[in-house]
């Protein structure tokens, strides 16, 4: 038979043991709601953005961007600011996701947005959210020389933060291009599968994001309709769906049944037999009507992105 130990101790030595554990537990908690106080969404308004861009009068050529243009640079975060919705990803690219997520900060935080890219322009590198984003050398060389994408030639602002942000965020679409060569833009290397795309909403911004869907296969919802107005009312609803189908032009061409594409909805209204969908694709609004089935048919993706209230 095993021998049993028994330690008797006074009761005083308990007493501390017991005062010392209650103190970790309540020291703990209340560190635990003091984050979670302090993790709320940052903030700020186009007033303030305004006031903080059109106070830089000058804007000196970077020594980390040898090719971006200063006053070029200037004037394209002034646009984002005054018109958040003309930011474009450029004809031919991969660069949608990175355009899509974009409506978030220009909307709810233009200030930081600006504050964060004038950091990233003047120091080469700069903190975001809880991402740290120091460019590669092949990025700093880059931007500001893509060419044949439309008006994003001359935006060069936008091509150092879709150039950036696809250089520190990686996704299982990059596993054979990582690094970035001449072009890459339009390859996977730009990609953005829909995993990376609402990891990349919550490491910049610190929303919460409230997700359904796969990259390959729908999202079993029986009324996705009545799923995404409700989600509508509690955030900012992103749609991963098949961009080849709601833009099909030639309606008897094979198109690859996968998404392809992000888009912010804006609203979401059923009439009868038809669903109408407003959205945001990167420079402008558009508006299409179809039927719950086709809805079904192309999306594969909702997000919805909340902004972390403070509740002091």
């Amino acid at each position: 038979m095993k021998s049993i130990f028994c330690f008797f101790l006074p009761a005083s030595f308990y007493k501390i043991v017991a005062t010392a554990i209650s103190f970790y537990y309540i020291t703990s908690a209340s560190a635990f709601n003091k984050n979670n106080l302090n993790d709320t969404t940052p903030m700020s308004t186009q007033k303030e953005a305004i006031l903080f861009i059109e106070n830089i009068k000058d804007l000196k050529s970077s020594a980390y961007w040898p090719n971006v243009n200063p006053n070029l640079f200037l004037r394209n975060l002034k646009e984002n600011i005054y018109t958040p919705l003309s930011i474009y990803e450029g004809s031919n690219t991969n660069f949608c996701g990175y355009a899509a997520l974009s409506y978030l900060p220009l909307h709810d935080d233009p200030l930081g947005y600006a504050k964060f890219m004038l950091q990233l322009y003047e120091q080469g590198k700069a903190k975001i959210g809880t991402a740290f984003i120091q460019p590669s050398s092949e990025i700093l060389q880059a931007a500001g020389t893509l060419k044949y994408k439309g008006v994003l030639d001359i935006r060069p602002a936008d091509q150092v933060w879709f150039l950036s942000l696809a250089d520190h965020f990686k996704g299982y679409v990059n596993f054979f291009n990582r690094h970035y060569d001449a072009g890459d833009e339009n390859t996977f290397w730009a990609s953005v599968n829909y995993a990376k795309f609402n990891r990349m909403v919550r490491k910049l911004f610190n929303y919460t994001v409230n997700t359904r869907g796969y990259d390959l296969i729908h999202p079993h919802i029986n009324d996705l309709y009545e799923y995404i107005s409700n989600k509508m009312k509690e955030g900012t609803v992103v749609l991963y769906l098949n961009n080849a189908y709601l833009y099909k032009k030639k309606h008897n061409t094979v198109r690859p049944a996968i998404p392809t594409h992000f888009i912010i909805l804006l609203d979401i209204i059923k009439t009868g037999d038809f669903i109408t969908i407003i959205y945001w694709d990167y420079g402008f609004r558009s508006l299409r009507q179809i039927t719950p089935a086709f809805l079904k048919k192309i999306v594969f993706g909702i997000s919805c992105c909340t902004k972390k209230l403070s509740h002091e």
